[in-house]
């Protein structure tokens, strides 16, 4: 007889292709419970059990398609195949699942309808665009140009600055010099 570990986390197989990422599931884990450690084994239960919940929807659902003579699992056979294995309560939140993608695919059909919408050729806004990025890096030079020359001007103003000085030092000294004759 097998030891408990090999009946909760069987020793792979060539089904393995067909489970979940092991990184969605520990960020699953992660968001759901972020302060409790898992151990790994546990980790791996949670993966094959996860599998195996959705090979047993999907049979399921696919069993619905053939009742209906469909070639395309769809997700009302989903929907059907949670309620006909007592999952009423994942059911309700599937659905609302199943309305948000709705509602999230609607709006990006509308955004790139929006585009298409503008009546401006792809080409031509491709080149519209290649025309700012041309505008930003002259703007871009010019304002590195000017704060070039901004350096310059204050170099050369503390030079003339210190040159001043240095004259007016020597100009002191200079005076100083003559005193002692």
């Amino acid at each position: 007889m097998g030891s408990p570990q090999d009946e909760l986390c069987p020793p792979p197989t060539e089904d393995d292709e067909l489970t979940l990422p092991r990184a969605s599931i520990n960020k699953i884990i992660k968001e759901l419970v972020p302060s409790v450690r898992v151990a790994n084994e546990s980790r791996e239960l949670l993966l094959n059990c996860c599998s195996e919940f959705i090979h047993l929807i999907s049979s399921e659902a696919n069993e619905v398609c053939n009742m209906r003579n469909k070639k395309t699992i769809n997700a009302e056979h989903v929907l059907e195949a949670l309620d006909r294995l007592g999952f009423r309560d994942y059911k309700q939140e599937a659905e609302a699942v199943l309305n948000d993608c709705k509602e999230v695919a609607a709006k990006r059909r509308r955004q790139s309808t929006r585009l298409e919408n503008l009546g401006i050729p792809e080409e031509e806004l491709l080149r519209q665009q290649q025309e700012l990025f041309a505008k930003a890096r002259e703007e871009q030079a010019r304002e590195e140009q000017q704060q070039w020359m901004n350096i310059q001007a204050s170099a050369v103003q503390q030079n003339a600055e210190l040159l001043q000085k240095q004259m007016k030092q020597a100009v002191e000294d200079d005076d100083d010099d003559d005193d002692d004759y």
